[in-house]
């Protein structure tokens, strides 16, 4: 298994922290809430090198929901460009 440079840990944890706040946003849906809990765990799988990508699939699925709320879909642009640096990493 790779170890992941620390700026890339650094970013990861950001995009955590982003995607916990929105969970705990009391205008969040909870089909929304729910799909964000399961980005955040595969995020914080240990030994994953590929977990950015396949968060940013979740991430692609969950900002093309014609019902998402414009400011959520923008946080989770937000959030889906700081994983997108962490691949760069």
């Amino acid at each position: 298994m790779m170890e992941q440079p620390h700026g890339q840990q650094q970013l990861i944890g950001e995009a955590v922290d982003a995607l916990k706040e929105l969970e705990g946003d009391g205008n969040t849906a909870k089909n929304i809430k729910v799909k964000i809990q399961e980005i955040i765990s595969v995020l914080q799988k240990n030994g994953d090198s590929f977990k950015a990508v396949k968060a940013l699939d979740g991430l692609e699925e969950l900002t093309n929901n014609p019902n998402l709320d414009q400011q959520i879909r923008t946080q989770l642009w937000n959030v889906a460009s700081i994983l997108e640096k962490s691949n760069g990493q």
